[in-house]
Formats: C-alpha cells, structure tokens, sequence
C-alpha cells in the first residue's frame, strides 16, 4: 500500500473542478488527464452502483428472514470496491462520497504521480485514507493478489482503450453475486471491420461493418466476461449495457451457478449479415431441450441457417461473432435504475436528463431480439425514400410482430419479425411511393423488388408504434457534448530522470510519438463525430 501520511502540496498549483459532489485538484500541467465528457459515464455508474447495493441487501435481509437456522446471523450489507485503474482518484471520491454504505475503496494505479493524485484528492476531500486507499500496482496483479484474500464486491475497470487485458483478473477479484464494471473505448476495433485480427484475439470474435455495429460491440465484450467467467464455472448476467458516445459501458453480476453456465453455448452465436440490404439472421451455437425439472439435454447446434449468398437481394453475406446473443439488460435491474434516478434531486446528477433517456429507451427495448435495423438502410436498398419511422413500425405492429428502438442507434428497428415480413413491408411501401427509375434490372434493389410478397400489409397508425420515450421528450440520443470532444490522449510517464543530454537525443522521437498519440486521438473522435452528424442528418429525414 502507498503512504497514508497527509500529502504535502501547494494548492497554487492545482485548479479545481468539481464534479458531483467531488472537488479534485487537476495539476495544471496535466499530471493525469481529466475528461469531462466521461461524467456521463460515473453518474451512470453511481446510479447503476446505488440499484446493485440495493437488489443485494434486500436478497440478503429476505433469505435471513426466511432462515430457520437457531443461531443466524444478520448479514453484513456494507461492501467492498477497486478501482483498478483510478488515475486522478475521481470515481473513487465520488463513490465515497456519494454512495452510501461502502466500507473501503482500493484506489489502484501503476504510475507513482496518479498514486500521489488519489491520495492528494483523498484528503483535499476530507476522506479518510483507510475508506479511499491509494495504492500503487500494476493492475492485473493486484486482481490476481487478492484471489487468496477477501475478494472485492464490485470491481470497476475503466482503462484507457480496451478492458480485455483486465477481464480475467477482475473475474478472480469479484466475489459471487458481486458486480463487475466494465468500459471499453476501442471501438475502432469493437464496431467496424477494419481491424478484425485485433477484435478475435482480444475479444474472441469477428466484427461487422453494420447498422448494428455498435450493439455487436456490446456482445463482444460480454461474451468476453462470459467467457472468463465460465472457465471458473461462473456465470456473468448482463444487467445494463450501455453503448455511450466513443465507448460502451458494462454492468454484469457474477454467479456462481454451475447449472447456468451449462446455458451460455445456446445464448453465444454467429450473425450472418447481408453486405448490401442488413439483413442479418443468428445462429446459437447450442440448443436445449427442456425436459422434467431440470432434466435438460444441451445438443449441438443444426446450421447453417442461411446460404452464401441473401436470399432478399442476393449479395454476399459476412459472419460475425461469436456474440453473446442472450438479453443485454435486467429489466428489472433497469426499471429500479431508472425510478432512482427519476425521483433523485438535479443536483445528485449533472447529466440527469440523459440518463433518464437512454434508461427509458433501453426499457423499451426488446430483450429477446438480438441486432436490428435501421430505417435509412431499409431504404436506402429499395431506393426509396424514408418515410415516419412511426408508419413502418405501425405496419410491423399490425402485422402481429414486436417492434422497439434500440438506444445505440438512432432511427434504428429493433423486431421479432423475420426478414420476409420485413422486406414484405418495405415492398408495400415502395408500391406506395412509387419505384426510383434508377434501379437497374438485376440489382440488389431490382431483386428484392421482384419478389412475391406473402405478408398482408397495412400502414394504419398503431398505438404503440410511437414509443413513450419520444411522446414524453426524452434526451434519447445524444448530439455531440463539446467542441473537440472524444477520448483525449493517454497519459505517459517516464520511469527514469532523464538528462539533459538524453532529453536532447529523445526529443525528435518524443515528438513523433506524442504528435501520433495526439493525432489517434483527434481521428478517434473525428470517427464519431462523423457518425452523429450523419445521424442528425437522418434525424432531419423523419427517422424519428
């Protein structure tokens, strides 16, 4: 453990920001960066953290009432956290601070200057060093350190790019029923196919150049966690999953039920994704067969379920994953989520009104349809152009199908329907609107025009097809937060002094490195920002 003797500092040197109800000192030659975008991400975590605490002690209070035991004991409700990688301290402050009944925080970082910055903010936030405990390690050995101690009741993993080096060791940190937190920022390597060498061997599956990118990079990293967990005969239960900005945000709770881990192969799959229409279908890599009580049969999976080519268009389609393809989110978890911080006062949550809204969208959610569609790309392969989003989604509703959005993507079709009914329905809309005349006979478009509709159609306006989220005027999707937003540039540290002379020799190579970093970052966020003002511009053609 690190020294727990008051630090010494010079406030002079420090500006401070508050965030929550958090003050840190931020070194004004940016010791350790300090992102204000990523507050979105900790009141998440605090609300997320809150329900957790809650859900737990409420199981514990009911199993010790319904004990019969003559010498119970009244179970403990405090808990325990790590913050495997703390940086300047500030999520752990803030947990201290604003989530109650914790008994200690291990706030970890490898660099000696972010140890001197946790426990600088520590005591400048009149917390007690044995509740926030800095300490000074590489973060996959402090995890694997503590396997043979008591084990930690949530363990937070917020690194600078991916977690998947991390999962492992969180998985061997976290007691049973405990919580892991999970961000992943990677996502040019979790939602497109540029660099699909690096997506296996860090995630172990394939990614897709889709409308569905970033929901597929949610499945990745759980079936990572999964992965990880099962081989300790554990089993991860995703209860919010979160894809935000340029990162996704993970909550799983881990059990320890070898009878559901035997249930992971028929909720992991492949997608087989069409390159020019989306149309996507999934394939479980293992059934069940339910018999009496808990007699199952776990068989091999039966496949493939397409041909190499779409049956809607004919083109060729791509295989993704292995995915996790079970339920993102506990609904329950969420809902309990959501009313927490809808009754909570503004000043608990700066970004209150985002939260209530992407919370609303993921309970609207279906949580048995895996991927979706968006009505830009529905239409953009017929050639045609984008009419309500309210008048398909009242079509798939009137023809007996389940329709939502999906908060990962704006304008997006999430449907149990199956692709016949769907391209049945954007048939019906091009009888309406009349067919382009630049679709060429023997195109994609001219294929999936040409085909026999099986599906009675009508686009009577439906109830449900308007979503609550958008009557009440939620914060669904957000724009961009700030000017140059996106992940900022990782923060280095050299283990030696340098001399001047050496400084001398480093300083071309130092530049070009730190030209590269800064340069990564800035294309990083480049890519996103794309992304949103593509999705404004789908915004301004009725897509929602």
């Amino acid at each position: 453990m690190a020294d727990e003797s008051t630090p010494v500092y010079n406030i002079d040197d420090y500006q401070e920001i508050k965030e929550g109800k958090a003050t840190i000192l931020f070194p004004k030659n940016n010791e350790v960066f300090y992102n204000p975008v990523q507050q979105f991400n900790r009141d998440m975590s605090i609300a997320a953290i809150k329900t957790w605490r809650d859900m737990t002690t409420e199981a514990k209070l009911e199993r010790y009432e319904k004990s019969t035991k003559p010498n119970k004991v009244q179970p403990k409700t405090s808990f325990t956290v790590l913050e495997a990688l703390a940086a300047s301290g500030l999520r752990s402050v803030r947990y201290a601070k604003e989530i109650e009944g914790i008994d200690h925080i291990v706030t970890n970082d490898m660099l000696p200057s972010a140890v001197e910055s946790i426990q600088r903010n520590v005591h400048f936030n009149g917390l007690s060093p044995k509740l926030v405990r800095a300490n000074l390690g590489n973060a996959i050995s402090v995890m694997y350190g503590y396997r043979d101690k008591e084990l930690f009741d949530v363990v937070d993993l917020d690194p600078y790019g991916s977690a998947a080096p991390f999962i492992d060791g969180a998985i061997h940190a976290v007691r049973p029923g405990g919580l892991i937190c999970v961000t992943c920022t990677d996502l040019a390597i979790l939602a497109s196919n540029n660099h699909p060498e690096a997506c296996f061997y860090k995630y172990g599956g394939n990614p897709l150049k889709a409308e569905f990118c970033h929901e597929l990079a949610l499945r990745l990293v759980i079936n990572s966690l999964q992965q990880a967990a099962n081989k300790q005969k554990l089993y991860i239960e995703p209860l919010l999953s979160c894809s935000i900005d340029f990162y996704v945000r993970i909550f799983v709770r881990v059990h320890s039920k070898p009878l559901l881990v035997k249930t992971v192969a028929s909720q992991t799959g492949l997608v087989h994704h069409c390159r020019h229409c989306g149309t996507y279908t999934t394939q479980p890599l293992g059934s069940i067969e339910r018999g009496a009580g808990d007699n199952h049969r776990y068989l091999v999976p039966v496949g493939p379920p397409v041909d190499r080519r779409c049956a809607q268009c004919g083109s060729k389609q791509d295989i993704g994953g292995p995915c996790w393809i079970g339920p993102l989110h506990n609904k329950d978890f969420v809902r309990r989520m959501y009313k927490g911080v809808s009754v909570s006062d503004a000043s608990v949550y700066a970004t209150q009104p985002r939260m209530k809204g992407m919370l609303k969208v993921i309970l609207e959610e279906l949580d048995d349809a895996p991927f979706h569609y968006t009505l830009a790309q529905l239409c953009s392969a017929v050639r045609a152009a984008c009419p309500p989003l309210v008048k398909i989604n009242s079509a798939l509703l009137n023809a007996g199908y389940r329709v939502s959005g999906s908060h990962t993507r704006q304008g997006s079709i999430k449907t149990d329907a199956p692709p016949q009914v769907v391209w049945d329905i954007m048939r019906a809309h091009v009888a309406q609107a009349g067919r382009s005349p630049k679709i060429e006979d023997g195109s994609p478009a001219h294929v999936i025009l040409q085909q026999q509709s099986t599906t009675e159609v009508s686009f009577a306006s439906h109830r449900d097809a308007d979503p609550e989220s958008r009557r009440i005027k939620l914060v669904r999707y957000q724009i961009n937060p700030e000017k140059n937003w996106g992940p900022k540039a990782r923060h280095t540290e050299s283990r030696k002094p340098a001399t001047r002379e050496s400084k001398r020799k480093q300083a071309d190579p130092a530049d070009k490195t730190n030209a590269n970093a800064v340069a990564d970052a800035e294309a990083a966020a480049a890519d996103i920002s794309a992304v949103s003002v593509a999705e404004t511009e789908a915004k301004k053609s009725r897509t929602e």
